[in-house]
């Protein structure tokens, strides 16, 4: 019996997966794909923007959400038990995508493809790390020069990033076309020094990549994860105690360019890495999706609310642990 392949994608927070994810599908030629998707916080908003998308082959019993945690923390309770459920299908899937969370390390994830409940019927194709090129043109993963050796250095940030470009086999440099040439030449030469021999890098604009480049890349990264360092790999264990969230209530958004403007403030402000979610605009009968990293901001109505839907709004708002709750949750609510 031949393996399932599997593919994991990861990046940082705002990165472009789900893009990339959305792309995929609207592009999968026939082939039936499951997709895991976990998520940082306990509102599932990449899943509601994949599930039931209207793209044929996205059916809404082959969206899978793990939220409220890490995939790379939770292999054993949630990760395994999922992936079981998905082999052990009387017509199981033709090719399995998992969209880890921003913040999760790809390497514990890899390892877990080697469990005798996963190895036998499934291979990790190839563990692909979509770059927000943005972010990193504007240093958001560089180490402070100052500190770098003293026993006050210490970035979460860049650990992550470099673990998701270590245990990499294809590196998407996504959002290039807010980039200059000279920024670019600049994040090439950051992203080349995490980069494992021989692993390519393409230049993407909303990560559109053929799917043919992404699926198909046979590297068994299962049988290779030795290879693949992580900083934890000196380490008993890994947790996420330098990151939080939270959810903000939202009733109703009668000025959505006032919102942008709050938003655009707010990630100035307290340093806020992250911010998604959904709204409600009164007079529309579609629903307002906001997007934010760091603090560029996007908004568009994505699709019209379902008849029994609730249409309060909800925005996950992630960031280094210290963040100002009462402060960002009272700008947003007035």
């Amino acid at each position: 019996m031949s393996k399932i392949p599997a593919t994991v994608i990861t990046g940082f927070l705002g990165a472009g997966k789900t893009t990339l994810i959305r792309h995929l599908l609207e592009n999968a030629g026939g082939r039936r794909i499951a997709l895991i998707i976990n998520e940082f916080g306990d509102l599932g908003v990449d899943g509601d923007l994949t599930e039931g998308c209207g793209i044929e082959g996205c059916e809404v019993g082959d969206v899978i959400e793990l939220a409220n945690g890490c995939i790379c923390c939770t292999v054993a309770d949630d990760f395994v038990p999922t992936m079981e459920s998905l082999i052990e299908r009387d017509n199981p899937p033709d090719h399995i995508v998992i969209e880890t969370s921003g913040l999760a390390l790809p390497k514990p994830l890899v390892k877990a493809f080697n469990w005798p409940e996963v190895r036998s019927r499934v291979t990790v194709d190839g563990v692909v790390a979509v770059i927000d090129s943005a972010a990193v043109a504007d240093n958001r993963f560089a180490d402070n020069p100052d500190t770098v050796g003293t026993p006050e250095h210490d970035n979460p940030l860049e650990e992550i990033f470099a673990d998701q470009l270590l245990a990499a086999d294809l590196v998407i440099l996504n959002k290039t076309d807010v980039v200059d040439e000279v920024a670019m030449a600049r994040v090439r030469d950051v992203v080349a020094g995490d980069l494992r021999p021989g692993v390519k890098t393409i230049d993407a604009v909303n990560a559109a990549v053929d799917i043919n480049v992404l699926l198909g890349q046979r590297a068994a990264a299962e049988d290779d994860v030795d290879n693949r360092r992580s900083h934890l790999d000196d380490e008993d264990g890994h947790d996420h105690d330098d990151f939080e969230s939270f959810t903000v209530d939202l009733v109703d958004v009668t000025d959505p360019d006032g919102l942008h403007e709050t938003l655009a403030t707010l990630t100035t402000d307290h340093d806020i890495l992250r911010i998604k979610g959904f709204v409600h605009v009164p007079g529309k009968d579609m629903r307002h999706v906001v997007q934010g990293v760091g603090p560029r901001i996007q908004r568009y109505y994505d699709r019209p609310w379902g008849p029994d839907e609730d249409r309060n709004g909800r925005l996950v708002v992630i960031g280094q642990t210290g963040l100002d709750k009462d402060a960002i949750t009272q700008a947003l609510v007035g």
